[in-house]
């Protein structure tokens, strides 16, 4: 009985150990904005103060574009998911994206509230503070839940909507990413603010893309870096708090062309929820991808603006 106890304590130990080094190799203390700039900010993104908040954005194509396109992001992106788009479409058109609060460089606001309304009313003041009467509006996941929704508090101001694998209604995932999965679950998420696995992170990405052979090591970089930026890991923790459906009952108010496009191998928002856009918004086109999953204009930016630019003249100008 003796060595089974002494073997039992060295087990102990060294089980503590491993958890210890286990904890020293993930500790990930918040990156201040400062250093995370350099990488992720370079030109032609830009910074402006919005009540108390600075804004990352980026003004790309010809100012004089009288219907600018507006993208959207969704939880735990940044505006860098739309580079692929907007780095073809500003050629010819004014494209404006930015990083919403709580993500990306933009980080947390003041209050911790990102509850849809909350977002709405800062797309709508950033648009003004930009200049941007009417504009295509185009969101991804919780971006095109804004999106969706800004058509209906603000349509004088939305002349196209795109939405591209949008959330609002109140869906159950097939799959559900593991930083959203640890994001929700009270007490074990306290130890995201100091511990996030480069893995985890990874994990995620690769649970929304329809292609695992897409996802490569800078991208992982991308998404593990803006999420530790200081303030972002709480703030994800506070939206998932506020998580609830959108006014789904409003949509056929939405009368202005409307572009549906998704993946279909999302597994986060499947794809009979893009149908359920397409039959609730009169008009709406709907277009889906076979092999791309939940970030396609991300995952696959050439199919997704063809799409796009089929659709672009039913939008007057």
């Amino acid at each position: 009985m003796k060595h089974l106890g002494d073997w039992a304590l060295k087990a102990l130990g060294i089980l503590l150990m491993l958890a210890a080094l286990g904890f020293a190799v993930s500790k990930a203390p918040d990156r201040s904005l400062e250093s995370l700039v350099p990488r992720w900010a370079p030109p032609p993104s830009d910074f402006l103060e919005l009540d108390g908040q600075l804004v990352h954005y980026r003004d790309q194509g010809p100012s004089s574009d009288p219907l600018p396109l507006v993208l959207i992001h969704g939880t735990s992106a940044s505006l860098h998911t739309w580079e692929g788009w907007a780095a073809d479409l500003s050629a010819t058109r004014r494209v404006i994206s930015f990083d919403l609060p709580g993500f990306g460089l933009t980080g947390p606001n003041a209050e911790g509230d990102y509850r849809d309304a909350r977002y709405v009313a800062f797309v709508r003041q950033l648009l003004s503070r930009l200049g941007v009467g009417r504009a295509i509006v185009a969101g991804n996941s919780l971006g095109g839940e804004i999106a969706w929704q800004l058509a209906l508090a603000d349509p004088g101001r939305v002349a196209g909507l795109v939405l591209v694998d949008a959330g609002g209604y109140d869906f159950v995932p097939e799959s559900l990413p593991l930083g959203f999965r640890v994001a929700r679950m009270h007490g074990v998420r306290e130890l995201m603010r100091w511990v996030l696995p480069r893995r985890a992170i990874e994990d995620s990405v690769l649970n929304v893309y329809g292609d695992p052979s897409r996802v490569n090591a800078a991208l992982v970089d991308r998404y593990y870096e803006l999420t530790l930026r200081e303030g972002n890991r709480v703030a994800l923790m506070q939206r998932m708090d506020q998580l609830a459906p959108g006014p789904v009952e409003r949509l056929p108010e939405i009368k202005v062309p409307t572009l549906i496009l998704w993946g279909g191998r999302d597994r986060l928002i499947p794809p009979p929820w893009g149908e359920a856009f397409h039959q609730a918004i009169p008009g709406s086109r709907l277009v889906v991808f076979p092999k791309l999953g939940h970030v396609p204009q991300e995952e696959d930016p050439a199919a997704t603006l063809a799409a796009l630019r089929d659709w672009l003249p039913e939008v007057a100008r």
